[in-house]
């Protein structure tokens, strides 16, 4: 084995960088994460790659198992839990206006470092110019030598002839004006005279169609369902708009008791639209139609009497009964 010569420099034992400047496709880690003394090397592989991925790529564990290789399901989540836990990543699930919920995820190049950028005053833009232009700019020849220089005796100005006074012309003479009587008003009759304006009322909003009739127990079931569960409390609103789903119920046989405990089943300690719930239990469990009922067998046949016989028998029409039939056909 070679010899390492003593006065060699220490950091020609150890890594040696041969870096470029990049100007695209590149990403700025910091130390914080390289280094990380409690991160795994998977974890901190996956904080790289989400940093550098743009904003809106979707970072679900499945979306990032198909970017790594090597990885499976269970290690991205283990890592994404190492990553929250340490501040550099933050997964939170966000309610849109129609009541579903969709995934968010914030990725944190330091944890605990204020995102927002620094505004830039115009005095600190121009500082810096000012400073680089009294740098750039040669200085003064009196800043060079104290010393007073000579001047040489400048020519006195001659002075210029004077001009001949200005006359001033007189005013023309102008012909005496007589201002016009102000117009005499003319009497209004009180028909005429002007109201003061009154501002119009405003419009109140058109009272609600009445519900038909046969909604009217449905809706006396959902206003009911506050009493037993005070988190379903609806609106009048609501109440009219998924009374026809319980009509629905009623009219295919379900019972009001059993609509009412299906609607109050297993309730979300943290709703917040009891009236969203309400319209997918409605729609999804809705129970099917009521079989028919049996079909009533057709009536018998008449009593006929045997003409040969006279023994009584059922048939359409008179005639012979089937032990006549069956000797006359012998």
């Amino acid at each position: 084995m070679a010899s390492v010569h003593p006065n060699a420099r220490p950091h020609d034992r150890g890594l040696i960088h041969r870096n470029v400047r990049l100007t695209s496709r590149y990403v700025v880690i910091s130390n914080d994460l390289a280094q990380h003394p409690d991160l795994t090397v998977p974890a901190v592989g996956l904080a790289v790659i989400i940093q550098s991925l743009p904003a809106g790529t979707p970072v679900g564990i499945k979306a990032l198992a198909a970017r790594t290789k090597g990885l499976s399901e269970v290690r991205i989540a283990a890592a994404l839990r190492e990553l929250e836990a340490a501040g550099f990543l933050s997964r939170t699930r966000e309610r849109l206006a129609d009541g579903r919920f969709i995934p968010r995820t914030i990725s944190y190049n330091r944890p605990g470092a204020e995102p927002r950028a620094v505004r830039e005053t115009p005095e600190t833009r121009q500082a810096p110019e000012a400073a680089r232009e009294a740098q750039e700019k040669p200085p003064a020849p009196e800043a060079l030598d104290p010393r007073p220089v000579p001047r040489a005796a400048t020519p006195s100005p001659t002075p210029a002839p004077a001009a001949p006074p200005m006359t001033t012309p007189a005013p023309p003479i102008l012909a005496p004006t007589t201002t016009p009587p102000p117009p005499t008003p003319r009497p209004t009759s009180p028909a005429h005279t002007a109201a003061p304006l009154a501002l119009a009322p405003t419009p109140s909003p058109p009272a609600p169609s009445p519900l038909p009739e046969r909604h009217l127990p449905a809706a006396a079931l959902l206003a009911a369902l506050r009493v037993r569960e005070p988190r379903l409390l609806l609106s009048e609103r609501d109440v009219r708009r998924l009374a026809p789903g319980v009509t629905e119920w009623l009219e295919r046989g379900a019972h009001p008791e059993a609509v009412s405990r299906t609607l109050r089943a297993a309730i979300p300690h943290d709703l917040a639209h009891p009236a969203g719930l309400l319209a997918h239990r409605l729609a999804a469990l809705m129970p099917p139609p009521l079989p028919a009922g049996p079909v009533a067998p057709p009536p018998p046949d008449p009593f006929q009497n045997c003409d040969d016989c006279d023994r009584a028998f059922r048939a359409p029409e008179p005639g012979l009964c089937g032990g006549c039939r069956a000797s006359a056909a012998a």
